[in-house]
């Protein structure tokens, strides 16, 4: 059984890890924005003590002519104007300061988040969860916030607070301002370690809540069709009601207990004013402290808890953050690692493109499970060959494609191979203007090279047709474009990229027959003397190679080359649409 010490553990770490990434990547633009918080507070603080000093001391001096005449106006008064206006400035330059450095370190964050996942099997993970992962981007990156805006920035200027109020109160009497500086660090951060400890599975069932009413909308919204086929639209609705009830009763609890600390704030606050006012009191009637400084110490005293009060909702928001740190450290990996992890090796030899040895893998864990889909693949592949992978469905062509790509890691065995670029069986395009979905294959790309490469793909007239051209805007998933232009687009990225080594995995798959055979021929001609490895049971598609090899059950169980009657055979036995 885990014991509660051993869960706070990879807890604390995770927490420690993020704190860490916090310090790097934020590093002195974090300290000035708390420098400038506490700065802030400590300016309000002064300003209502001086006040109250300088109000009383006026009165008093009123009551004499000797006194009104040796009592200096203006240096207190030149002091209470530099302090507001001091004060105002600080709080705007700690609003920027604060907000820029925060949202910089989780730009960066969620930068390094995303490379953390793109690595082999990224692309699988994604489609089994995409919204989880949307999740892990978005409301758990933004939960990281309030490590900084709500828990480090109102402590530093809390603390502040407690050692400004402790040290003036000090100066009027040892005794009070050590009592002063204790009482405000036991209540003030007492009653937030106490809310925090108190909303945390509170906290813990709204993120879940929160995450999981995400997840069923969408699944309602995208599939409302299959489920009123299936006669589970009802039965949905109600289980994403269920899970709304469950949210807002966890948003309720945790409502309730920040009104309870409030609260419980307010009547500390009165507490320690009553108390600095009975020892002013006393301090006054002893003759050690005139009426303008117990003034001032009783000002102080009433907004030295303040700033611990702006801790609540950091406190409330832990759980929250806990569990955003827990989810993300183990992904938050640095950049130069993640290449190290998803970079293939070269061929040794100079004149290979691909070498495979001993090659067993699969789509599983990566630990067994799921079992293999290749077995012992042994596989040479020298630069500028034109090599097709044919055999039934589910042989493992794709698997061979993906492990070439370094996609995917096999459980046992080497892959060396070249930097290759892949054109997968889907065509994928995003939500942005048609150039920018054309430089994912090179952002260094000019506009000569795109429109050099659209014309080697064939589709330079459609685009020239566009009104905006290059600047036509392509909906989610090249939504504006037909299938054909969507592969056609997709080939032109292909021509784009500079690598030497391509793989198609059936790149004319659902096309018409002149859409296939023209993109087939402008492959040809333009693969020049790049290396080609393609995974297909379409004739048209194996005749692009000089060599075949015939996949069953995960093993290569023949390989035949161009003018051979066995090659010939082969073709024979594929599609011919």
């Amino acid at each position: 059984m885990t014991t509660p010490r051993e869960h706070r553990t990879p807890q604390r770490q995770a927490q420690g890890a993020v704190l860490r990434l916090f310090a790097a990547t934020g590093g002195r633009r974090l300290l000035l924005g708390l420098a400038l918080a506490a700065a802030t507070v400590l300016a309000g603080m002064a300003l209502l003590g001086l006040s109250g000093w300088f109000i009383t001391g006026t009165a008093l001096a009123g009551l004499s002519a000797a006194a009104a005449f040796g009592f200096n106006v203006f240096l207190p008064s030149a002091s209470i104007r530099l302090l507001a206006l001091g004060r105002t400035a600080g709080r705007y330059a700690e609003r920027v300061v604060t907000h820029d450095a925060s949202f910089a370190v989780l730009a960066a964050l969620r930068e390094r988040l995303f490379r953390g996942w793109a690595r082999p099997q990224a692309l699988r993970a994604l489609r089994q969860r995409p919204s989880r992962l949307l999740f892990r981007l978005t409301h758990d990156i933004d939960a990281l916030e309030s490590i900084y805006l709500r828990v480090a920035v109102p402590a530093g200027a809390a603390l502040g607070a407690a050692l400004l109020a402790g040290g003036v109160l000090g100066a009027l009497d040892w005794r009070l301002g050590l009592a002063t500086f204790a009482w405000l660090l036991l209540c003030g951060g007492g009653v937030a370690l106490f809310a925090a400890r108190r909303a945390r599975s509170a906290a813990l069932r709204r993120a879940r809540g929160l995450e999981r009413l995400r997840e069923q909308a969408i699944d309602l919204v995208a599939g409302q069709t299959e489920l009123a086929m299936a006669g589970r639209l009802s039965a949905q609705c109600l289980q994403l009601a269920r899970t709304d009830a469950r949210l807002a009763r966890a948003e309720d609890a945790l409502n309730r207990l920040e009104t309870r600390t409030g609260w419980t704030y307010a009547v500390a606050g009165h507490a320690t004013v009553a108390g600095v006012l009975l020892a002013v009191g006393a301090l006054a009637q002893a003759g050690a402290v005139n009426a303008p400084l117990a003034a001032l110490a009783l000002l102080l005293a009433l907004s030295a808890l303040e700033p611990f009060a702006a801790l609540r909702r950091g406190a409330l928001e832990a759980g929250r953050s806990a569990l955003a740190a827990r989810r993300l450290a183990p992904r938050l990996a640095g950049p130069a690692a993640e290449e190290e992890d998803t970079a293939l090796p070269a061929p040794a030899a100079n004149d290979a493109a691909l070498r495979m040895d001993a090659v067993h893998a699969g789509h599983g864990d990566g630990h067994g499970a799921g079992g293999d889909v290749l077995h012992g693949i042994d596989l040479a592949i020298a630069r500028g060959e034109r090599v097709a992978v044919v055999g039934a469905s589910g042989m493992g062509k794709s698997t061979l494609l993906a492990l070439a790509a370094g996609e995917l890691r096999p459980r046992s065995g080497s892959v060396q191979a070249e930097a290759a670029t892949w054109l997968t069986q889907r065509t994928e395009l995003f939500q942005d203007s048609l150039q920018d979905n054309l430089r994912l294959a090179d952002p260094a790309a000019t506009e000569a090279q795109l429109w050099a490469a659209l014309t080697a793909s064939g589709l330079a007239a459609d685009v020239q047709r566009l009104a905006r051209g290059l600047d036509t805007p392509l909906g989610e998933g090249g939504l504006g474009l037909s299938g054909g232009q969507a592969r056609r687009l997709a080939l032109a990225r292909l021509l784009l990229h500079p690598a030497g080594f391509w793989l198609l995995d059936e790149p004319t798959e659902g096309l018409d027959g002149a859409t296939a055979s023209d993109v087939l021929a402008r492959l040809a001609r333009h693969a020049g003397g790049r290396t080609l490895l393609i995974a297909t049971h379409l004739r048209r598609e194996a005749l692009l190679a000089d060599r075949l090899l015939v996949l069953d059950r995960g093993r290569i169980a023949a390989e035949h080359l161009r003018g051979t009657p066995s090659f010939d055979a082969v073709l024979a036995t594929l599609r011919q649409h």
